[in-house]
């Protein structure tokens, strides 16, 4: 086997391991976000920071 061999052996190699570790990968992403991630975001906070911008906003244009 020569080495122009070899080198097309292992560049079959590390593209067959890259598809699956992105085959996996895609799969966790997606039982992460079917999960929610486990964690719930704090949409309350930003709720009162959108209400208290959209107040200054009425404020400033009521003038």
């Amino acid at each position: 086997m020569g080495i122009a061999d070899q080198f097309k052996d292992k560049a079959r190699q590390l593209a067959d391991q890259a598809e699956q570790k992105a085959g996996r990968g895609k799969g966790e992403a997606e039982g992460r976000a079917s999960r929610g991630g486990g964690r719930k975001p704090d949409s309350s906070g930003v709720k009162g920071r959108a209400q208290e911008a959209a107040d200054r906003a009425r404020e400033r244009f009521d003038r």
